[in-house]
């Protein structure tokens, strides 16, 4: 983990209430599937947890959803060519195995950002099935990145575009025809409860990256600690975020 000051490339909006941040640190930085970064943003203590969607030599970039004071903050007053307090790389991502070929990944909301990271690690020697769902049509992004796998099913709250219902139900309908090796998956608590519920029983490993409040970023201040099925406790950020589902409690 490196605290770097970046400066802005590019800071747009490419869907409904989300933004895409491409900032440049000064050299490389090695940064791992579904490892993230915290970034720092004038007037707020706190900085704001987002995951690395692409990690490109010296260019990273991340994507967020405005929710409170910061991301709007950071969405309106910070323009190509402005610096960036930014610690990276942070948290443990995503890791598979040779024998893992066949991956589905599972997303909704912000939570297909971090599978984008995963997308563009695992691309070239395993073959992945993505299953992304979003509000409504509005709401739909990355379209490119996500049509790097060998299968991209978009599902939407509202039916208004691709699948109608949630991402778990639509990698639900294929699962006997995919027969994957194993699953990532990211997004809101409920939906990663689904998707623990619905896959208990067909013997195949489920890593969940957790989306959990955070204040530090480098487990020392204990606000994203997790429970896990033996009874003790994780911190998200330091020993996540990215666990088996079968780990932890949802």
């Amino acid at each position: 983990m490196r605290e770097v000051t970046a400066t802005i490339l590019e800071n747009k909006k490419i869907a409904d209430e989300v933004y895409s941040l491409t900032f440049a640190t000064e050299e490389e930085i090695p940064v791992r599937a579904g490892q993230f970064c915290m970034i720092g943003v004038s007037g707020h203590a706190l900085r704001r947890p987002i995951a690395v969607c692409k990690a490109e030599s010296e260019r990273i970039t991340v994507c967020y959803r405005l929710k409170g004071e910061g991301t709007r903050k950071l969405a309106s007053d910070y323009k190509p060519g402005e610096k960036l307090s930014v610690l990276l790389p942070l948290g443990n991502g995503f890791t598979l195995s040779d024998g893992q070929k066949k991956i589905a990944l599972v997303g909704g909301g912000v939570g297909i950002f971090p599978l984008i990271s995963a997308i563009r690690e695992f691309s070239q020697n395993k073959e992945l099935y993505a299953y992304m769902g979003f509000r409504n049509r509005a709401a739909v992004c990355m379209e490119s990145e996500l049509q790097r796998t060998s299968r991209f099913v978009v599902a939407t709250d509202d039916g208004s575009a691709g699948y109608h219902g949630t991402a778990v139900q639509a990698f639900l309908d294929e699962f006997d025809t995919v027969k994957p090796d194993a699953v990532l998956a990211c997004g809101p608590t409920p939906m990663l409860r689904a998707l623990k519920e619905a896959t208990k029983d067909k013997n195949i490993p489920v890593y969940v990256s957790l989306e959990e409040r955070m204040g530090c970023g480098i487990g020392a201040c204990l606000v994203c600690v997790c429970g896990k099925k033996d009874g003790s406790r994780a911190r998200v950020c330091k020993d996540g975020p990215v666990f088996e589902a079968s780990e932890v409690e949802l």
